[in-house]
């Protein structure tokens, strides 16, 4: 065991976290911990890292494991170093006997002294098993994983905004490869590419992963083990978030069952002890009834409690057909243009997904579509098009000393205090609750706050960047509901792929410095883009052998014949041609059909290990492990065997 609890108990004043919890984090398990806003999933990882202790039980931690520990508080780290050295500084045992070895190496130069050639040769033999000749290598590709251009890595860390600085500090905490990694909603600050590489890399990653996230598509394919905070208490579900989800649902309907079983049973020796009671005969037996029915251990009513958001947007007034619209629009930060004299037009109805990697200008567009931005060439807006704009920045924009309240009555809507407060309680703010300083909130319930500013306005265009920051995946999942309800039009900049999934019905992305629209959802889109990759793939091979041919031409030219059968000249080696080519193309034939059978091989490998109980039984794990190990070898073989007989039969063919 690395670390858990052991029937830990943790109030934060007279609020319960958790009661008599036990946890137990075993090497290699990657984990989701989840539950509903302010359930304390923060609050579990502070415990595990020793910032706060029970109230009751034991927090235990291995003496030798190492734990990193990603989470918002680190923010407020701050240097000159460029972010390179940053994450270099994950190396500090290297780092230091770089330094001595440069000082041995200064001193050797001065003196030739034996005994110190002696210590030079044993640090330089550490530092190469420690791997300190590849460090910079092993940190530039983490850092250009997580999205980081070359001419970025000398760049001072402090010149970064908050989720470049966060992404550095992931890459240090990755590459000092600790035990334990606590991972608290690292896909905040992540684009779609790096969250894909982040994927990539912690499904091979040594240690055991604990994650904080709402990201299902995230969950889904990194965790096998669902830790559930609810009630109070610590579900242990094993499996991905699917599972857990199916698996909540049919625990949720056997409780049911039972809790109305035995309020049946409890009704039935009620009825015989009203019965009894009032025989003198009778009394002895009414009096172990009752006895038996207070021993009874009572089953809880399994009725799902969660706190649900009333989001309902309303629309005031219809507008035109077109919404809004770019036109020859350029726009440039110094040397990175964003995009250059390019168009783009939201029609009435239109639900669009601006995606991409950060850094290509997703919400500078949205800003310009707002009239926030300045930029070359015009906005064109339409007929009464009423917009509200949802920002990060709006959360930073919040007046911390206003009440909630105070916040809402400023926001325009023209609502009445009883109106406000109606629609703050749909947000989960009822009551006295209105009347918490925006300070003191937490980075959800900042969320929920904007969120609420955006419904009273009763706009009829929405623009939404990153609205699922901070959201539990219950709540994204009513956001999703409730846009799909939508009257209005609306274009959101959004990472998570489950809710662009369920919200979109268009994709923009911004390529070579242009709007590039699909017309379509997130799922079609993505199966567009691999048949968009295969075609491609295809075409260089055939590019390359078409090359490959030209080049051979030219290195051996046939003499020019006038003859227009030149074929007929020499019969004997054109049948030798033709009996080559046809056994290569039956050669081809049969590979093609080999490599079919090895790709059906490897998607039924892959849905195998993606069943959760394949993952509790480690022989059937490792077997499984083992059979996609060895198909990816051979169809990696068979593809290159594949390329070269296509290049010969274009040879031959050529030839012929």
């Amino acid at each position: 065991m690395l670390a858990g609890f052991n029937n830990v108990t943790f109030e934060f004043g007279s609020r319960i976290i958790v009661e008599d919890a036990t946890w137990h984090i075993q090497p290699g398990e990657r984990i989701g911990l989840i539950g509903y806003n302010g359930t304390g999933k923060s609050t579990l990882l502070k415990l595990l890292v020793g910032e706060y202790s029970p109230s009751e039980g034991t927090v235990e931690r291995s003496r030798s494991t190492s734990i990193g520990y990603l989470h918002q508080d680190l923010l407020s780290f701050d240097t000159n170093d460029s972010i390179l050295n940053v994450a270099l500084s994950a190396f500090e045992k290297i780092q230091q006997l770089e330094k001595e070895i440069e000082e041995l190496g200064k001193e050797l130069e001065a003196t030739s002294d034996e005994k110190t050639l002696l210590v030079y040769s044993d640090k330089l033999h550490e530092l190469e098993v420690l791997g300190g000749y590849d460090v910079h290598h092993r940190t530039e590709q983490v850092l250009q994983g997580l999205g980081f251009a070359n001419e970025d890595l000398n760049r001072p860390y402090k010149e970064f905004s908050g989720g470049w600085r966060m992404r550095v500090l992931l890459a240090k905490m990755i590459l000092q490869q600790p035990d334990l990694l606590l991972l608290d909603e690292p896909t905040n600050h992540l684009d779609l590419p790096s969250i894909e590489w982040l994927e990539k890399y912690l499904l091979h990653y040594k240690g055991s992963v604990v994650i904080v996230s709402h990201d299902k598509y995230f969950l889904n394919r990194m965790v096998t083990k669902i830790i559930e905070v609810y009630q109070q208490q610590l579900h242990i579900y094993s499996g991905n978030y699917d599972y857990y989800e199916t698996e909540k649902e049919q625990r949720i309907e056997i409780q049911q069952r039972a809790y109305e079983n035995q309020q049946d049973y409890i009704r039935q020796n009620e009825r015989l002890i009203e019965r009894f009671r009032a025989k003198a005969s009778k009394a002895a037996m009414a009096q172990s009834l009752m006895k038996k029915l207070d021993k009874l251990e009572r089953v809880e009513n399994s009725e799902l409690e969660r706190p649900n958001l009333k989001i309902n947007f309303r629309v005031d007034k219809q507008p035109g057909k077109i919404l809004a619209s770019l036109k020859d629009a350029t726009k440039a930060f110094g040397n990175n243009t964003i995009i250059e004299n390019t168009g783009a037009e939201i029609d009435r109805g239109d639900k669009i997904a601006l995606i991409g990697a950060n850094g290509k200008g997703k919400s500078t567009v949205l800003r310009m579509i707002a009239g926030a931005e300045p930029f070359e060439g015009e906005r064109v807006w339409g007929h009464n098009v009423d917009e509200s704009f949802y920002a990060q920045h709006q959360l930073e924009a919040l007046n911390l000393n206003n009440t909630i309240l105070e916040e809402m009555m400023l926001c325009g809507s023209g609502k009445t205090e009883l109106e406000l407060r109606s629609l703050l309680g749909c947000f989960l703010f009822s009551g006295d609750e209105v009347e918490k300083k925006i300070r003191v909130l937490s980075g959800g319930e900042k969320a929920r706050v904007a969120l609420a500013k955006v419904i009273a306005g009763k706009a009829n265009f929405l623009l939404l960047d990153e609205p699922t920051n901070h959201l539990d995946i219950h709540s994204v999942e009513l956001l999703s509901e409730a846009l799909n309800k939508y009257e209005g039009s609306y274009i959101l900049v959004s990472h998570d792929r489950f809710f662009i999934s369920k919200t979109a019905n268009k994709i923009w992305e911004i390529v070579d410095h242009e709007i590039k629209e699909f017309k379509g959802g997130y799922d079609e889109y993505v199966q567009w883009k691999e048949r968009m990759a295969k075609q491609e793939a295809a075409n260089a091979k055939s590019e390359l052998a078409n090359k490959n041919n030209n080049e051979l031409k030219t290195e051996n030219p046939k003499p020019q014949i006038q003859n227009p059968e030149p074929k007929a000249q020499n019969p004997a080696v054109n049948r030798e041609q033709q009996k080559e080519l046809q056994k290569l193309q039956k050669q081809f034939s049969k590979l093609e059909s080999n490599l079919n059978e090895l790709n059906q091989q490897k998607t039924n490998t892959e849905a195998e290990l993606a069943h959760p109980e394949n993952y509790s039984d480690k022989k059937k794990f490792l077997e499984l492990e083992e059979r996609y190990k060895t198909v990816q070898q051979k169809l990696t073989a068979a593809n290159k065997e594949y390329e070269t007989l296509f290049e010969k039969i274009m040879q031959l063919e050529a030839e012929a």
